[in-house]
């Protein structure tokens, strides 16, 4: 099969690793934080805005990548403090009202300057 790279201005990017990888029906999210890419900064400084900002940005790239976020199945959350578990779950829950994709959460192993959060995603759209 082949892997096409996913790429969009509307999400952080970096020369590092793919915002996201297309293989067959299968769409793969990077691991995303809540960059503003308007402002190139950090969303905010509570999880709940870095939470949605994330989310939004994992949205730009399923849908660069022909998805919906009604296409992804799974979805991992790193956070950089597991006590800000409740309030992720209160922006998380917004995004997926029902239904919701299988999900981790575990926390973040690396420490990046105000980063609260960073969220995977794995998509499967009909070719």
């Amino acid at each position: 099969m082949k892997k096409t790279v996913i790429r969009t201005e509307q999400a952080p990017s970096s020369p590092l690793y793919s915002q996201g990888v297309r293989v067959g029906s299968t769409i793969y999210v990077s691991g995303t934080t809540g960059i503003d890419t308007a402002t190139k900064q950090m969303s905010g400084t509570t999880i709940q805005e870095q939470t949605r900002q994330a989310l939004r940005n994992c949205k730009a790239i399923l849908e660069a990548g022909g998805a919906t976020l009604d296409d992804v199945a799974q979805v991992t959350v790193l956070l950089t403090n597991p006590a800000d578990f409740a309030g992720m779950n209160e922006e998380y829950a917004k995004v997926f009202p029902t239904e919701p994709p299988a999900r981790a959460v575990t926390k973040l192993g690396v420490e990046l300057p105000n980063v609260l959060v960073s969220i995977m995603m794995t998509a499967h759209v009909e070719n």
